[in-house]
């Protein structure tokens, strides 16, 4: 029996037949539908999936009239950091790199990043990213959204005034790692807003909250009431992207208008996002490298689709580097990527990537 050349999650090249290939999608589709209470993909979906890895080209693509938008995180980190950040260490401005993405690489949005790229870290330097920011708006055309991680972890001791509730919940001390958590969400909604607001009164376009909830449900609360200031005080357009597939409850207890966040897939993500007033929201789904790409990328296009039906905003999905289904690896093979983004595309029927 034929076949065909993919990969697994981590990236290796593995073969498998079209039986074996349909087998991991079911597989993968029915883990996405238990875990996230939702419906799995259809069988002519799934025959969909497996046109896609099939098809003996190295690159596919969607068919004419079909693109979506491309939106970004880190900027222009990708070309100036180095391959530990899948970068390529180019040495140039980021200035400069934007407008490579705009007159080269045709980016249909771009961002400006800080190297220390966290909301925290900016605010004792955010004049400077003020002028950054304004010289790149009026060098180029595109949209301009600046981004950062809200990153709550920073806020914890040694690198912030609070306890860290990773030491503190070994210890026995809930009710102290809850009260850190609590008030680190107050000092980072502030942060955010101060340095959004700032960069609003430059005129830039946007603001990116990048890796949203990647310590637990205080960090998505936090930049939940960030959006909800900003939507009030500026007319910037909010973009926020997820750290993993559903929030991790490290207090537990935290809701956002009723909501309670610890546990949420990104069907219900959306939901709130929507409500504190994001205009585009960027879910994750984590690839696990020891199984196939097949497998991964059936739940992650399950997942996703579910998304895409519940959300009344644009879904621009988090693709890449071991999220939406491609393989966990810094450049991810173009093989892989193409087939997850078409996919995404054309079964889950995203907004943008």
């Amino acid at each position: 029996m034929k076949k065909y050349l993919t990969r697994r999650g981590d990236g290796a090249f593995i073969e498998m037949t079209a039986d074996e290939l349909m087998r991991d999608f079911e597989i993968g589709t029915e883990d996405a539908a238990d875990r996230g209470k939702i419906s799995p993909l259809p069988k002519d979906e799934l025959d969909h999936l497996q046109d896609i890895f099939t098809n003996p080209n190295k690159f596919v693509s969607v068919e004419p009239g079909k693109e979506v938008p491309l939106t970004h995180d880190i900027g222009t980190l990708r070309l100036m950091g180095d391959q530990g950040n899948s970068g390529v260490g180019i040495p140039i401005g980021r200035v400069q790199g934007i407008q490579v993405h705009e007159r080269a690489l045709c980016a249909d949005s771009m961002e400006l990043g800080h190297i220390d790229y966290s909301f925290k870290p900016i605010k004792p330097v955010i004049t400077m990213e003020q002028q950054e920011a304004e010289n790149a708006l009026l060098s180029t055309i595109l949209p301009l959204f600046y981004g950062a991680m809200p990153n709550l972890g920073l806020y914890y001791s040694p690198d912030g005034p609070f306890g860290n509730p990773s030491d503190l919940l070994p210890m026995g001390k809930i009710k102290e790692a809850k009260e850190a958590q609590e008030s680190a969400v107050e000092h980072a909604t502030r942060d955010m807003i101060y340095i959004s607001e700032a960069m609003s009164d430059i005129g830039i376009d946007g603001i990116n909250f990048d890796t949203t909830g990647a310590a637990g449900d205080p960090d998505f609360k936090a930049t939940m009431h960030a959006v909800e200031h900003l939507k009030k005080t500026t007319n910037l357009s909010i973009q926020v992207g997820m750290a993993g597939e559903f929030i991790l409850g490290m207090h537990g207890e935290l809701e956002y208008d009723g909501e309670r966040l610890a546990g949420l897939y990104c069907h219900k993500q959306v939901e709130v996002a929507e409500k504190a007033g994001a205009d585009i929201f960027g879910p994750v789904v984590n690839t696990k490298p020891s199984k196939s790409m097949a497998w991964n990328l059936g739940r992650a296009v399950t997942f996703v689709k579910a998304c895409v039906e519940t959300s009344n905003i644009p879904i621009h999905v988090n693709m890449g580097m071991g999220v939406g289904g491609s393989p966990v690896f810094e450049t991810p093979p173009i093989d892989s990527v193409s087939r997850a983004t078409k996919a995404m595309v054309e079964i889950a029927n995203v907004d943008g990537l």
